[in-house]
């Protein structure tokens, strides 16, 4: 079971997607790139079939900002996004109301 002090070690943040490209090897991953406040950074996201570019465009989303990072299909991803899944759909968790870029989601 994780800890309060597990949790307390992931920072997470409020990401505005700058940016949408469609991954050239993988039908179901998007190349993002995500502005975190302090810095713009590149995730690799497997929600390709559940949104479209316009969809994702300036789209506010919380994203795990200290993860180490990692290739995915030969591109780096510097963090994750947070979803919902179910066995039909996935759902980007994102604020409900217009927030600061870079927020701290505590």
């Amino acid at each position: 079971m994780a800890t309060y002090q597990d949790f307390l070690k992931l920072e997470l943040r409020i990401g505005k997607i700058v940016e949408i490209n469609p991954h050239p090897n993988a039908d179901k991953l998007y190349l993002l790139k995500v502005d975190i406040g302090n810095k713009i950074i590149q995730l690799v996201a497997g929600i390709r079939p559940y949104y479209n570019e316009d969809e994702l465009k300036d789209k506010l989303i919380v994203v795990v900002t200290n993860l180490e990072p990692k290739e995915i299909r030969g591109y780096i991803s510097e963090g994750m996004l947070l979803a919902a899944s179910s066995a039909e759909d996935v759902s980007i968790i994102s604020p409900d109301k217009t927030i600061e870029v870079g927020s701290k989601v505590k």
